[in-house]
């Protein structure tokens, strides 16, 4: 039996991973559930662990996979564990019936590198292609994939070195994880958030200051779907 913060939390972070493809952080979950400290936060990640509803990821920052959901949950999927590929291991091979989009690799073109810290050179050329999942690849319209430089957004559980899979879109919700470019020159991955005329393009590391542009300054060049993990 959970309480009724521990299942307003797990709720949370499964809706995030749906939406994202990542976890939220500490603070987004403290600000949810309307806590005053992220100790709180940590007591009822403990206890969903303890009673086997999620586990969290060792060597990553704030990762955190759902296991299962208790019944009053348990119709709305669980988005993060397939949208995570550990590279360099192999998977076991599928049924020889799965027929399934979910099961094939699609190749997608490596973009080259993009920025989560300070933003780098637009990205225009492709370096190689790179098979993912068919399931990665959410919704309509084509999908790429970029290297990712920096640490910036680490406490979304996306490391230097990652490679991230983008779906090619021009518009973004807030709170979306996107690829942002910058004045026409500059590509940066961050979190998008509008402020009436303006636009915020937010770390997930403190180590970094919230940017803010005019919104004809920034052009959104697509939305986080996926993460590819090397070791």
């Amino acid at each position: 039996m959970l309480t009724r913060k521990q299942l307003e939390l797990l709720a949370f972070i499964n809706k995030r991973l749906q939406r994202d493809g990542v976890p939220p952080s500490f603070d987004e979950m403290k600000d949810a559930l309307d806590l005053r400290s992220k100790s709180g936060i940590h007591r009822l990640i403990t206890a969903l662990e303890e009673r086997g509803f999620i586990r969290r990821l060792a060597h990553r920052a704030r990762a955190i996979e759902i296991v299962k959901l208790p019944e009053s949950l348990e119709q709305q999927p669980r988005g993060f564990a397939p949208r995570v590929i550990e590279g360099d291991r192999p998977d076991a091979p599928p049924p020889r019936d799965a027929l399934s989009v979910e099961l094939l690799s699609v190749e997608i073109p490596v973009m080259g590198r993009i920025a989560a810290g300070v933003p780098i050179e637009a990205i225009s050329e492709v370096s190689h292609n790179v098979a993912v999942p068919g399931h990665m690849l959410s919704g309509q319209g084509n999908h790429y994939a970029l290297e990712v430089k920096g640490d910036s957004m680490i406490d979304a559980g996306i490391n230097d070195g990652d490679v991230v899979v983008i779906r090619e879109i021009s518009t973004a919700d807030n709170g979306d994880i996107v690829v942002a470019l910058v004045e026409g020159q500059e590509a940066t991955l961050k979190r998008f958030r509008r402020q009436g005329s303006s636009i915020a393009l937010e770390a997930a590391n403190p180590a970094y200051e919230t940017r803010v542009f005019r919104d004809d300054q920034v052009k959104v060049q697509g939305r986080l779907v996926g993460l590819i993990r090397t070791y």
